[in-house]
């Protein structure tokens, strides 16, 4: 399995988040549907957020009030670090893996700004993709294969190809709804 796609415990059903680097912009895209077993609870869920004064775009997947803390400790970061997104990231995984606290938080995140695409997990890792697009969540698998195809054989711009790269995988994941949300820098 390639790094972009860690393997995913079973919080992290219920999601998709893509992000890409294209041309000089970036978006990370998410779907708005929350399910808990095999129920869908919510359809309109915000999954991607600015932070930083809006200078950096962050998708979570896996448990809500997880993910929320995680958003509350990365933007801190940010700030004691000054917006270096790779010390904030790498600062975080660190906390995020040795804290008795946050090393059970089930959630992943990606987080971009206009040069640094990383996807960030529990487990230490602070991965930047060779070909700048990234995925997490249950329909992973099926945005990082449609946003690689759209890259390669389209013009499209990065805010474009993590839309389709979602509709995508809503048509196919049942767990991501189509209700779309792209931030882009």
């Amino acid at each position: 399995m390639s790094p972009e796609i860690p393997p995913q415990s079973a919080a992290m059903r219920g999601t998709t988040i893509v992000a890409v680097v294209r041309n000089g912009q970036v978006a990370v895209a998410g779907d708005g549907q929350v399910t808990l077993g095999n129920t869908i609870v919510k359809t309109g869920a915000r999954k991607v957020r600015r932070l930083h004064d809006g200078a950096v775009l962050a998708g979570f997947a896996g448990s809500t009030a997880d993910a929320m803390a995680l958003f509350d400790k990365f933007e801190g970061k940010l700030k004691e670090f000054n917006g270096s997104l790779t010390r904030a990231a790498v600062e975080l995984a660190k906390d995020w893996r040795t804290d008795r606290v946050l090393r059970r938080l089930e959630a992943m995140l990606l987080a971009a700004d206009k040069e640094t695409l990383l996807l960030i997990s529990g487990n230490g890792d602070v991965v930047e993709p060779d070909d700048k697009i990234a995925a997490i969540g249950s329909g992973a698998p099926m945005a990082l294969a449609a946003a690689r195809a759209l890259v390669t054989h389209s013009d499209l711009d990065a805010e474009s190809v993590a839309r389709e790269a979602m509709i995508v995988a809503a048509g196919i994941c049942i767990y991501t709804n189509d209700r779309i949300v792209v931030e882009t820098l």
